[in-house]
């Protein structure tokens, strides 16, 4: 569930407090609003993050990480700082690699 692409970016996007969907969209930046709620609807199955529906109208819902959900942002925020501290020496092992990857065979 994690290794998913967006995942642990709209975890981490609540990870401030429940906020609406096209806040998180618009947070999130390049996500469409149909992989968003597909994301939301399998986390909250999982128990990661809770939706409130509001009985206002227009109709407001909001979503939020259950205690659970919050258990992972500790962790994805390691991952972010490793990433950010390693990530050049990522793109460099990449570079190094992509002549032997483009070498024709023989």
């Amino acid at each position: 569930m994690i290794s998913d692409k967006w995942t642990v970016v709209v975890l981490y996007g609540l990870s401030r407090g429940p906020v609406r969907h096209g806040e998180l969209a618009e947070l999130i930046g390049g996500i469409s609003r149909k992989v968003l709620t597909q994301t939301l609807r399998r986390l909250e199955a999982h128990g990661l993050v809770r939706r409130h529906a509001y009985a206002e109208v227009p109709p407001r819902v909001e979503y939020e990480l259950t205690p659970l959900g919050a258990t992972l942002i500790d962790p994805i925020h390691t991952l972010t700082e490793w990433a950010r501290a390693n990530g050049d020496a990522v793109l460099d092992a990449l570079d190094a690699a992509a002549p032997e990857s483009a070498a024709p065979s023989g």
